[in-house]
């Protein structure tokens, strides 16, 4: 892949993934509503390759001042390397942080040994929301906030979008056998997030394999391990939902029109998961496009509604957990990294982080 094809696929995914990426803290979740929604349309027998290619591989070919420029930016990012932090505070047994990525994919869900020695010799097991885990509970809330998942008024998809826009968007769901109509009243943020999975990712989740947060959480029940939350469902849900809806449904139309080249993007994504640079993922997405001139308020709402506030709310829930010691809190990776992030929130608590290796 030439520079010109690596800029065509960022081209678009530079605005969108810097959504997708914390939107990933809520795929499980949706993925969940999707796969009742639309097994049915969307079960297949076998499980699809994966096809999209690491735009790290094609810009270090065709472009490696571009890639050096990128790197240097992730490397000025506060805790933008590592998986796994040890937290220490004198008079505590210590805990581990581990940045997860909500994902099937076995490169995913295969801990890497240190996290894994950290994992069985815990306590307690923390995960974002143990809510996933009750499938009862989890139709239960959202039977009783419907508000959050569909238009409850007279509005439509189509009628918040202009002609252009609303005919791509039934292209492009068309293309992944959804019919516009079915979804019609369907917020947009959730079909974003649905469209955003490469067809392997829906295939092995239709087939039950679960994303590496639920393993967690089933292996920590399977072992006698205290299973604790850091957030509600209704909690995330009610985040996401608080946005902007032009910026939902621009964000919606930009991912249909990526199509298929949104698979680059996450395997891009799980490529840099793997390295434990967690601090590169903006800055590469950032660096091939600049935001449109009217991005400016919808993502700065974003990242204070997904990132930074639910940071806040973490460390906090977290406190009397690590004050009890032993824990292992697992939470997306994109919750470490930079001057807001967990890890330097729990050093502002007065532990002492430092990665493990």
């Amino acid at each position: 892949m030439n520079r010109s094809r690596a800029i065509a696929i960022a081209d678009r995914a530079a605005t969108l993934s810097l959504r997708l990426i914390a939107a990933l803290n809520l795929l499980f979740l949706v993925t969940f509503l999707f796969l009742i929604a639309f097994a049915a349309t969307r079960a297949r027998a076998e499980v699809p390759s994966c096809k999209g290619g690491d735009m790290l591989a094609s810009l270090a070919a065709s472009d490696p001042a571009l890639l050096e420029a990128i790197a240097g930016e992730a490397a000025a990012t506060p805790n933008g390397k590592g998986l796994l932090w040890k937290l220490e505070k004198a008079g505590e047994a210590p805990s581990f942080l581990f940045g997860t990525m909500h994902m099937t994919d076995p490169r995913v869900t295969r801990l890497p040994p240190a996290a894994k020695a950290a994992f069985e010799a815990a306590d307690t097991v923390v995960i974002e929301t143990t809510d996933i885990l009750d499938e009862a509970r989890m139709v239960a809330t959202l039977a009783a906030r419907p508000d959050l998942m569909m238009f409850t008024d007279g509005a439509t998809l189509a009628s918040l979008m202009s002609p252009e826009d609303a005919a791509a968007v039934e292209a492009g769901l068309g293309r992944r056998g959804i019919a516009m109509s079915a979804v019609a009243k369907m917020k947009p943020w959730m079909l974003s997030a649905m469209v955003a999975l490469p067809a392997c990712e829906l295939a092995r989740k239709a087939g039950g394999a679960p994303v590496l947060d639920v393993w967690l959480g089933k292996q920590a029940k399977a072992r006698g391990k205290s299973l604790e939350g850091l957030e509600t469902a209704l909690d995330q849900l009610d985040a996401m939902a608080s946005l902007p809806m032009d910026f939902h449904i621009q964000g919606l139309v930009e991912t249909l029109k990526l199509g298929d080249r949104i698979d680059d993007v996450i395997e891009t994504m799980i490529v840099l998961y793997k390295r434990e640079d967690t601090g590169m993922f903006w800055p590469l997405f950032r660096a091939v496009l600049p935001e449109p001139d009217d991005a400016g308020v919808g993502y700065a709402a974003f990242e204070e509604a997904m990132v930074t506030a639910r940071n806040r709310t973490m460390a906090a829930n977290a406190a009397p957990i690590l004050k009890r010691g032993n824990a292992f809190i697992a939470v997306g990776a994109l919750h470490l990294p930079g001057d807001k992030g967990l890890i330097e929130l729990f050093r502002g608590d007065g532990y002492t982080v430092k990665a493990v290796n």
